[in-house]
């Protein structure tokens, strides 16, 4: 980001000059053109006269004049003009500065062989479904003929067309879809169907006064079912009735009528049925292509440094980077140990070990405080058989 913002003040100060340069240069034109206007107009008076010698003078004078004036006025549009060049060049200049070209220095040799290609396309046909193109991932699948089958699709043009329909405010296909799944939607503690029908209760009162009566009967029919998980929420909606004639945009009920209702269902559909086709909330490139843009910079900041004193065997392995990136609490998705002997995050080669006395260190830690059989709890004098410790998973 920091290096979009100084490129982005460098393009900023080109288009202020550029901007000056045509102002001045449209004014300067227009000039020229005026004094040609006037010189005309003493002309077309000259030849009103008699005498020939006044007025060939006279016609010499002027084209002497605006000769000179048009040669003064070339000459200043140059010189600025040669200016901008390196304003011009300046952008490029910023942009080799606070850009790398090369990647690959940062990047996995073996990232792209065939037999990990397939998974790399499968994941973007995949992303592309999720998305909604449905054309496009079509395409993916013929061209690089991956074994995707029918029914792996299904899911995902099910869930963008309900997506679609409820952007246009049509709640029909997700109560649908929420009716077909309720069993499998209360046993994940979900309120999307209560939250459809409350939806779609609010879009029946906000029509007005002649509504009331089906609004009542439409709440009779579905939300009974939910009082006793939402029994405030149910008397919320029915007491707004009571400000329906004179207005619930003025009334305490005011915020039933947001917008952002709309968005709420969408993003409460996408989680609930993500969790239950099995899918992530977000999709799984999207996630690794921001993660990597934000931790691009840091890796490439450390291999120039590495470079820079000579110690470029510290990163030999690619499954471990130099540094800890923290990406922010957006990208952690599992719990991390960190030993409290060792100081270093625990890995499936070095996973945490839980002891009889129940503190956890990692098993190198285990290994180094071993003596014989025996192992004594760095943190109380409990003995034990290293045996006895169990493998923890977080």
């Amino acid at each position: 980001m920091d290096a979009c913002v100084a490129v982005e003040k460098e393009v900023d100060k080109v288009l202020c000059k550029f901007t000056a340069f045509q102002d001045r240069s449209s004014l300067l034109i227009r000039g020229l053109y005026s004094d040609l206007e006037n010189i005309k107009k003493q002309i077309d008076e000259s030849e009103a006269s008699d005498d020939c010698f006044t007025l060939r003078d006279s016609i010499n004078l002027l084209q002497n004049q605006i000769l000179a004036r048009t040669k003064e006025i070339i000459t200043n549009l140059s010189t600025e003009h040669r200016d901008l060049h390196s304003s011009v060049s300046k952008v490029g200049k910023a942009i080799d500065k606070n850009f790398t070209a090369d990647f690959a220095c940062v990047s996995h040799e073996n990232f792209f062989d065939e037999g990990k290609q397939d998974m790399i396309n499968e994941v973007i046909c995949r992303h592309y479904l999720r998305e909604g193109c449905l054309n496009v991932a079509e395409t993916l699948i013929k061209d690089t003929g991956i074994d995707m089958p029918e029914d792996a699709k299904v899911p995902f043009l099910e869930l963008n067309c309900i997506l679609t329909s409820l952007k246009v405010h049509d709640l029909e296909p997700a109560l649908e879809w929420a009716k077909k799944n309720r069993e499998k939607l209360r046993a994940q503690k979900s309120s999307l169907e209560f939250k459809l029908h409350r939806l779609a209760y609010i879009t029946l009162i906000s029509e007005g006064q002649h509504r009331i009566k089906e609004a009542i009967e439409y709440a009779r029919r579905h939300l009974t079912g939910f009082v006793h998980q939402h029994e405030k929420a149910i008397q919320t909606l029915l007491g707004c009735l009571l400000y329906v004639r004179s207005g619930l945009e003025n009334s305490p009920y005011a915020d039933l009528l947001s917008s952002c209702q709309w968005i709420e269902i969408c993003e409460v559909f996408t989680r609930d049925a993500c969790a239950l086709l099995g899918l992530s909330v977000e999709s799984p490139l999207a996630v690794c292509i921001n993660a990597g843009c934000t931790a691009l910079p840091v890796l490439l900041n450390i291999k120039q440094v590495m470079q820079q004193q000579q110690v470029h065997n510290m990163w030999n392995s690619k499954e471990e980077l130099p540094i800890e990136i923290d990406l922010g609490q957006n990208y952690r998705y599992h719990s991390i140990f960190a030993c409290p002997i060792l100081r270093q995050q625990s890995t499936e080669s070095n996973p945490p070990m839980r002891l009889i006395c129940g503190h956890i260190i990692s098993r190198d830690a285990l290994n180094k405080l071993t003596t014989g059989n025996k192992l004594k709890c760095p943190y109380c004098p409990v003995e034990q058989s290293p045996s006895d410790a169990t493998h923890i998973y977080f």
